[in-house]
């Protein structure tokens, strides 16, 4: 029941992310910042395909993704069809990768340390689900303020 219930959240999470970079009038102003806002919706959206495809893909589904985490934060400028096809990619990854993991291995301990000790494979999933869920609404406040 957990791994549908958090398929279901990442495929309509993801799909929000993909909605709210359509919805800027002014494709520029996706990776703009301003004094008191640290990171622009490009960049919070690469950080947020990294962070999936390092602790799900990578983690539990062997994909083999190697993380660029400091370019999450430095990248500009990427255009959005490149942006949007990445988070359809993640997207494709994680369903993949849930569909994959027995229910059994949820207790089990999560083969990286993520954190300052181990957790289980359950925690760390609800923790991606929620991580992605802060900054999707991020992306969302960084649209509406500065996309003019």
């Amino acid at each position: 029941m957990l791994l549908e219930t958090l398929k279901l959240l990442f495929a309509r999470d993801l799909g929000k992310l993909t909605a709210e970079l359509e919805l800027y009038h002014h494709e520029s102003r996706i990776w703009h910042v301003e004094k008191g806002i640290a990171n622009s919706a490009g960049n919070l959206c690469l950080h947020l395909v990294g962070n999936l495809n390092t602790y799900i893909g990578a983690g539990l589904g062997c994909t083999g993704y190697v993380r660029e985490r400091a370019r999450e934060f430095s990248a500009t400028g990427i255009p959005r069809p490149e942006l949007l096809r990445a988070i359809a990619e993640t997207k494709a990854v994680v369903d993949k990768a849930l569909t994959d993991l027995t229910p059994d291995a949820l207790a089990q301990e999560y083969p990286l340390l993520v954190f300052d000790h181990k957790t289980s494979t359950e925690y760390l999933l609800v923790h991606l689900a929620t991580h992605l869920t802060y900054h999707l609404g991020q992306v969302n406040y960084h649209r509406r303020l500065l996309d003019e």
